[in-house]
């Protein structure tokens, strides 16, 4: 009876027996949290389908610590690939051990360099191999194929690297790694966040290496987890000490590069119930002081700042006062203000101004990058003076009697124990309430720097460009004659306006905006404000433009002509008109809201939108230019294209708004003259000669922020130095030179795609040709844009000669 009872339960012992590998022709399937493994010989390591989340739904194929808390992963094949429920690892008959997903596509593999594989097993110093029938050797093993750690007894030969995950639960690859380099030396580097790391960018300078080049051999992990790099000498270099009081018997040992860039020697006392990983070691052991190079958002990201905390030195990423994180559960994507920045466009009448911000004095924090400007000697209070009167100063270092003043975005952000006399002056908003989230809608006139000096010769134009001011007053004392003049041809005869948009009353509007509370911008006629339509249990955000009280016999008619002017645009790329206010002195405008905000605040933000963003926007620019001038009934001129009248709507089209000094043509009219109108820095060189004045100073207008767009910048920058400061000049000796990647400051996105980074160059050189003859018509180019037209190459932009280029009509 005995013998029986063992016979039944010998094959029930069998099936609940975890395999110790994997046979050819076997394979292993996820089957949630219970899963098939393959463990060690001493049960210390196991290899299977290793759950991500909560709901088993998706797994890593992974080699992991059985024993100790939360099973430390320590290699994975598929971070960056993770699978479902159905997949499969299956060792097949050539050898070939290969991961497949629940559709039966091919994830991974290993390919051995060998065909007479007899299993794949689960080695004890945490080695995953393939092993061949009658040797010693293994084809393959994961100590060749390592991912963010290596163990005692692994190895790190010439070309191989550690890669550090992106966070502490996300397995892919992330933003730092440590290479063995062909040329003997461990280096550690950062690659840009914008780049995967093996996606073939360029990584930026290495922030730590071991001093061993052509010496080197190999990192070596020691049996107490101890890291060198061994020498060709037979010697080594040491880069972690060793700890003697964590003995192999009794401390498990790994060294892990983490994600934020810091190689730690980590141990974990052996049978030990509920321990945890300890650091025995870490290097660099600075890394927030070490990281500190003039490119790069730094360890924690663009406007953060790092610190390094508790025994175990976990790197900290912090946010300033009034800044909070992009995204909170990715804090190296960096921080973003809570507040407007001051605007350089206040002193025009838009934007947030100096006297709404103060100073927050931070001990111990720097950004040791991005200074363009130095101040010395001056005091503390000097220095946070300096800054808040300066529209471009985020933040000054202030140190014994230096003062350091930056702009956004804010680099290698760090909190330095060590230093005792530095202070952040951080300027921030007065009222964090006040201006909080603002966007610019409409924007007056760009303050400029004072003009440069061309190395080849002055520009007159430039001095012009940079010194006139704009005569808006008489731009609409001759808006409202002209549209008197034209009265009865544009068929305006009263305050009812015969057209398709909803009438409001100023109580209706009152309601909508909280009492006109929440102010989105400002312009030269009047103030952007956010309100909100509730209708039929629906809300819809609206941006109300107040324009100001004038009660004289003309402003009836000159609103009527600008409320008519922008209802009679449909375009996608056009910001459209929902409505209007007229009663007495009170005339209102009610525009679709654009909750993205203003293309300025994209091009010059904390984070540069990527390569086919700012494509497809200009070309949505271009699209809304070419409606106005050819496909209106009447020919609209904006006179005012500039990045804050360009808004961002939820789809992330562009669209122009402002056309509050439009200028309509009548049929069979051309041109005209008017004073000058737009704002400096976009305004083409004809409204300085009392030229006639044709759609062509739109197309100019559209040359400078098409470099904007291409380049992130402003079109004049007096901190870039003589040579960049001016965006035009600098784009054209970039094209002849052949060196366009200096434009886009070697960014991954144009420099693959530099067919298309140069045709719009060259578009945006054409538009911004002194003669207005040469510049192409908005629907050439337009065509030019998407490549249905070749491209000359354009010639320096003030230098025409009729008889050696060519007139695009």
């Amino acid at each position: 009876m005995s013998l029986l009872l063992l016979l039944l339960f010998l094959p029930m012992a069998a099936v609940q027996t975890t395999p110790r590998n994997i046979t050819t022709g076997s394979s292993l399937t996820p089957l949630g949290q219970t899963t098939p493994l393959v463990v060690s010989p001493s049960g210390d390591f196991a290899v299977g389908f290793r759950p991500l989340d909560s709901d088993n739904s998706l797994f890593l194929l992974a080699v992991w610590f059985t024993k100790v808390t939360n099973q430390t992963v320590v290699w994975a094949a598929n971070g960056n690939h993770p699978v479902e429920a159905g997949s499969n690892l299956r060792l097949r008959a050539d050898g070939r051990l290969v991961l497949t997903d629940s559709g039966g596509a091919e994830v991974w593999s290993a390919t051995p360099d060998a065909t007479d594989i007899t299993h794949a097993a689960m080695l004890d110093n945490g080695n995953f191999v393939l092993a061949r029938a009658g040797s010693a050797g293994y084809a393959w093993e994961s100590f060749n194929e390592p991912m963010d750690t290596i163990l005692p007894s692994q190895t790190l030969s010439f070309g191989r690297r550690l890669t550090s995950r992106l966070t502490e639960s996300d397995y892919s690859d992330g933003r730092f790694q440590l290479r063995m380099e062909d040329n003997g030396n461990l280096v550690f580097y950062q690659a840009p966040p914008s780049c995967p790391i093996d996606a073939g960018c360029t990584l930026y300078d290495a922030y730590w290496d071991a001093g061993t080049v052509g010496n080197g051999q190999q990192l070596v992990v020691g049996s107490a987890g101890d890291v060198s790099v061994a020498l060709k000498n037979g010697s080594s270099v040491t880069i972690t000490p060793k700890k003697s009081n964590y003995p192999p018997r009794e401390f498990y040992h790994r060294a892990t590069l983490d994600p934020d860039g810091v190689l730690r020697h980590y141990v974990y006392a052996r049978n030990e119930t509920g321990g945890a990983w300890t650091v025995a070691a870490s290097l660099p052991s600075d890394i927030c002081v070490r990281r500190r190079y003039f490119v790069g958002s730094g360890v924690c990201g663009y406007n953060s700042y790092c610190s390094q905390i508790g025994a175990m030195q976990k790197t900290n990423c912090d946010c300033p006062p009034q800044y909070s994180f992009v995204d909170p559960a990715r804090k190296y994507k960096g921080c973003k203000p809570d507040f407007a920045p001051q605007s350089c466009d206040a002193d025009g009448g838009g934007g947030a101004t100096a006297r709404e911000f103060r100073i927050e004095r931070m001990p111990r924090i720097d950004w040791p990058s991005t200074d363009y400007q130095h101040l010395k000697p001056v005091s503390e209070e000097q220095c946070g003076n300096a800054c808040l009167s300066d529209c471009y100063c985020t933040v000054a270092i202030h140190r014994v009697d230096d003062c350091w003043m930056k702009r956004l975005p804010l680099l290698n952000g760090r909190y330095d124990v060590k230093d005792i006399n530095g202070y952040a002056l951080l300027k921030v908003a007065r009222d964090p309430n006040s201006n909080k989230n603002n966007r610019t809608i409409s924007a007056p006139k760009t303050t400029i720097k004072p003009p440069f000096t061309r190395r080849s010769g002055g520009r007159t134009w430039l001095l012009l460009l940079l010194g006139s001011g704009n005569c808006l007053l008489l731009a609409v004392v001759f808006f409202l004659t002209f549209c008197v003049y034209h009265k009865k041809t544009w068929g305006i005869g009263s305050s009812k306006l015969d057209i398709n948009l909803r009438p409001f009353t100023y109580k209706e509007l009152h309601e909508a905006t909280q009492g006109f509370k929440e102010e989105l911008g400002k312009g030269a006629f009047g103030t952007v404000y956010k309100g909100l339509i509730e209708s039929d249990s629906t809300s819809t955000p609206i941006a109300v433009k107040r324009l100001q009280e004038l009660d004289d016999a003309g402003a009836e008619t000159e609103f009527e002509n600008e409320v008519r002017i922008i209802a009679q645009i449909h375009h996608k790329n056009l910001v459209r008109l929902l409505g209007y206010c007229n009663e007495g002195p009170l005339r209102l405008l009610v525009y679709e809201y654009m909750c993205n905000g203003s293309l300025f605040g994209l091009l010059l933000g904390s984070t540069k939108p990527d390569w086919d963003t700012r494509v497809e926007l200009a070309f949505g620019v271009s699209r809304g230019l070419l409606y106005l001038h050819e496909d209106c009934s009447t020919q609209i001129i904006h006179c005012d294209i500039k990045p804050q009248n360009v808004l961002i709507d939820d789809n992330f089209t562009a669209r122009i708004s402002d056309f509050g000094l439009s200028k309509l043509l009548r049929a069979g009219q051309s041109r005209t003259l008017t004073d000058i109108r737009g704002t400096r820095g976009y305004v083409a060189p004809e409204w300085f000669k009392h030229m006639s004045i044709t759609s062509k100073v739109d197309v100019y207008s559209f040359g400078v922020l098409l470099l904007e767009i291409i380049c992130c910048r402003r079109s004049v920058e007096a901190e870039a130095g003589e040579s960049k400061a001016v965006l035009a000049y600098w784009a054209y000796d970039c094209l002849r030179a052949g060196r366009l990647e200096a434009l886009v400051e070697d960014e991954a996105g144009p420099l693959a795609d530099m067919r298309r980074l140069e045709r719009l160059v060259m578009v945006a050189l054409w538009c911004i040709q002194d003669e207005p003859s040469l510049r192409p018509t908005m629907k050439k180019v337009t065509q030019m844009l998407e490549g249905a037209v070749e491209v000359a190459v354009p010639p320096d932009p003030s230098s025409y000669t009729s008889s050696t280029v060519e007139v695009y009509l």
